[in-house]
């Protein structure tokens, strides 16, 4: 997977430090993005995984400057191959959108617009960026379809997003932000909505493009069966903030995290101890959560985890102070005060063998 091969995988390609990202509303300042700190290294994947409304999105799009009007980016460094994109003027951020990042946005059906052609949208990017003439950029564009799998390729280039379905629309997305061969790439849950055969489809395209072109992926999803499958890293956010960062394979069978552990114990399973799923023997409810991801502009004091977790909801340390970002074990750092007590349960989301093309590369 992802960090093989002869690529300098060492070598930190995006940087964001502290990143803070504020919505001014009549009822005061929203801190959506609160102090978020994460790298991505070059042929490598990170994922940011969480609950909606936990600030991934909103990340991802303060890395491009695509925040809506009531958005700022109010603090914080976003250093990509060591050049600050706050500090770019809007005609040298253009000349990295689409070009050196890409982004493949959540919803093809919005992003995608319904006038134009998909050869004109999946070569927009190749006429601006290298200056193809109409006929290069429809012979580049058949070939990147093609690329992604998407059947006729030909007769697609002149049909419209609506004659599409959801998985060619995609896979069209995926083309386009590709056109051009960007060193990043950041997909906004590019397989939420699809069904499991075209979602496993997706990923298997995207880990492919990625061993081909040594580019990186910021990975943006609430499924951690995803994650495990495509990672190199994890970074878990909870109400703006990172709450647990750490390589894949330490992150999902030691998490140190409340918030982490209560997301794993989620998932359903198919197999192994407890219920089986598929027979109904010795069927149970899933455990959730309680609670909910505080509301926009709500604050809490002390650790913002701290009203929905079993450990910390009574602990007058856990209600006052919030706690740093800190380093457990090499490359596993964890925002907890109860940390220290040991690692909670993992799972193991794959065998053996789906695994051992991935993170034994890293």
């Amino acid at each position: 997977m992802p960090g093989a091969g002869s690529y300098n995988a060492c070598a930190v390609l995006l940087q964001v430090d502290d990143l803070r990202t504020y919505f001014e509303t009549p009822t005061g300042t929203v801190r959506a993005v609160d102090g978020v700190t994460l790298t991505v290294s070059r042929g490598r994947t990170v994922a940011v995984v969480g609950e909606s409304g936990c600030g991934k999105t909103l990340t991802a799009l303060s890395i491009l400057r695509l925040l809506p009007p009531a958005g700022r980016i109010a603090g914080g460094r976003i250093l990509f191959e060591g050049r600050d994109l706050l500090r770019l003027s809007p005609h040298e951020l253009r000349a990295v959108r689409g070009d050196r990042i890409a982004m493949v946005f959540q919803e093809p059906m919005a992003s995608l617009n319904p006038l134009l052609t998909i050869e004109q949208q999946v070569g927009e990017g190749l006429r601006l960026h290298r200056r193809f003439s109409r006929r290069a950029a429809r012979e580049r564009a058949v070939a990147l379809l093609r690329r992604v799998g998407l059947p006729a390729p030909e007769q697609r280039c002149r049909e419209y997003p609506h004659q599409l379905s959801g998985g060619m629309r995609q896979r069209v997305m995926i083309a386009a932000a590709l056109a051009c061969e960007p060193e990043l790439l950041i997909a906004d849950e590019p397989t939420t909505a699809l069904d499991v055969t075209v979602q496993a489809q997706i990923l298997a395209l995207l880990a492919g493009l990625q061993r081909e072109r040594g580019m990186a992926m910021l990975f943006i999803t609430h499924d951690l069966g995803v994650v495990a499958r495509i990672a190199d890293e994890v970074c878990v956010m909870y109400a703006g903030r990172l709450v647990e960062r750490g390589p894949t394979a330490a992150l999902l069978s030691a998490p140190r995290h409340p918030y982490t552990q209560a997301l794993l114990r989620s998932l359903p399973r198919l197999t192994g101890p407890g219920p089986d799923v598929c027979s109904g023997v010795g069927r149970r409810r899933l455990p959730v959560i309680a609670g909910e991801v505080p509301r926009p502009g709500h604050e809490i004091s002390g650790c913002r985890f701290h009203p929905r977790c079993d450990l910390g909801s009574a602990d007058p340390l856990c209600r006052r102070q919030e706690p740093a970002l800190t380093e457990l074990a090499p490359g596993h750092a964890c925002a907890c005060w109860k940390a220290n007590s040991g690692g909670g349960a993992g799972v193991r989301l794959l065998d053996d063998a789906d695994g051992a093309g991935h993170n034994s590369a890293s």
